[in-house]
């Protein structure tokens, strides 16, 4: 059993949940401070990725980065590399449709937080860096460590913007889920049987590890 497709789905998807987690947290943080109109809109925007099909996500960034479109032309003629059709590609994709998960969650631990702990941070002389990374992050730490966990999983288990951007070349882009479809095109079931329970216990640790983070995030509460 070659296993290069749960490999490329694990650095893919750790890839991709490194970017959003910082990008995540900081668009949460300043969103969730701005005005009541703008914030609204920047939730439309940055939310529409949860709510659209994977292949029209994928559509979307094939018309932004494929080799004949302005960017992926311009990226290709002065460095010489192609952005779509790789492994990496995969991570435009799985950064895309795992964003918002990451923001939103991020955005309710922040909206959660009681603000009187910065405010007397302040009173003290500490920075809003100091105040930020050693008193709110940790204070909302189960949500976005949460957030992070689904945001993983989701990425693990990306089809459709994928497929589209990175296509399927075993060994080379294949991941978990793509090298499923192929193989029950191929009339595979048993090798695709055993992809499909590969991925299912990765998700049933993924899910346990949420609930164990919810249930001391409520504990804390309780306490």
């Amino acid at each position: 059993m070659d296993w290069f497709p749960l490999l490329n789905s694990l650095r893919i998807a750790g890839i991709s949940t490194v970017i959003i987690f910082f990008v995540g947290i900081f668009a949460a943080y300043y969103i969730a401070k701005a005005p009541r109109i703008l914030k609204g809109i920047l939730d439309v925007v940055l939310t529409m990725p949860l709510v659209l099909p994977p292949t029209v996500v994928g559509y979307l960034l094939l018309c932004i980065l494929g080799p004949k479109r302005p960017l992926g032309a311009w990226v290709l003629s002065v460095f010489g590399i192609k952005l779509t059709m790789t492994w990496w590609s995969a991570i435009f994709a799985t950064t895309v449709v795992i964003f918002p998960l990451m923001y939103r969650t991020a955005r309710g631990a922040f909206e959660a937080f009681d603000e009187t702990l910065a405010y007397s941070g302040k009173t003290l002389g500490l920075s809003n860096t100091y105040i930020f990374w050693r008193i709110r992050m940790p204070a909302c730490r189960q949500g976005i460590l949460a957030g992070t966990v689904l945001a993983f999983a989701r990425a693990l288990g990306e089809y459709g913007a994928t497929s589209m951007i990175a296509g399927y070349t075993p060994g080379r882009t294949a991941t978990i889920s793509t090298t499923v479809y192929q193989l029950w095109r191929t009339n595979d079931d048993a090798l695709a049987f055993k992809w499909v329970m590969v991925n299912m216990a990765i998700s049933a640790v993924v899910l346990l590890a949420v609930n164990m983070l919810e249930k001391k995030q409520k504990s804390g509460r309780s306490a």
